[in-house]
């Protein structure tokens, strides 16, 4: 059968009939703020063909997408991508302050490149719904979403598993190793491996600057003079 046919046949009838009819008081109001412009259309196209009772707009700023949820008011889940900042980073907390402004009309979620320990940690101390490292796909993204939704907070698996072990090992830590954070932690191990400050900077994501400031926080703590000192106290006191 052509095209032709096809227009003028009964069948056009049953292929309109077998979409979905969508009524707005069945769809899910979720929000996409991502200062990336083709990141943020690429997730949400790619949400649109996987969940099409999904209903989700797009912002760059936070300001945007309060500006419209003031517009029109609803039950609102934000998914918030936070890219390569860190939660810590001014812009990013006047941002999230300005979402949970709008109160319990609003679930957030952060995504995120990984599992960072760090992020973790500061994303829970800053009471969103859920963290979710990128890599977790569309499909993980949506469900961590609706958990928010519904009340719940979502954290992977192996992010929860990260936590877990992060508090053991702070329990059974010399005391100079519990003084350092999740990231100075990570900065010593490779200090202590003779790593450079450019090596550490790649491997960990974060500027060579940042790394610099974790070494002298760490030389402090340890009260080493210089980081040949300071690998040689972390190679006495960590386990090989």
């Amino acid at each position: 059968m052509g095209m032709k046919e096809l227009i003028n046949s009964d069948r056009t009838t049953s292929l309109a009939s077998a979409q979905p009819v969508i009524k707005v008081s069945d769809q899910e109001f979720f929000a996409l703020i991502d200062n990336r412009r083709l990141e943020r259309e690429c997730f949400i196209k790619s949400i649109e063909l996987l969940e099409p009772r999904l209903a989700i707009s797009g912002y760059s700023t936070a300001d945007e997408f309060v500006e419209a949820a003031g517009a029109f008011p609803r039950q609102w889940t934000v998914l918030f991508n936070i890219g390569n900042r860190q939660l810590s980073n001014a812009d990013v907390v006047k941002e999230l302050a300005s979402i949970k402004n709008l109160g319990d009309s609003c679930a957030v979620v952060i995504v995120a490149p990984s599992d960072d320990l760090d992020q973790i940690i500061a994303a829970l101390d800053s009471g969103v719904s859920g963290y979710v490292p990128a890599n977790l796909g569309i499909e993980g993204m949506i469900e961590a979403a609706r958990l928010a939704a519904s009340g719940g907070v979502f954290l992977r698996f192996e992010s929860l598993a990260k936590l877990r072990k992060s508090a053991v090992e702070e329990k059974d830590a010399p005391p100079e190793i519990q003084s350092l954070t999740g990231r100075q932690t990570a900065v010593a191990e490779a200090l202590r491996r003779g790593k450079s400050n450019k090596t550490i900077a790649y491997d960990l994501n974060m500027c060579e600057s940042t790394v610099k400031v974790h070494i002298r926080s760490i030389m402090r703590k340890l009260h080493a003079t210089n980081r040949t000192e300071a690998a040689y106290k972390l190679n006495s006191i960590l386990p090989a």
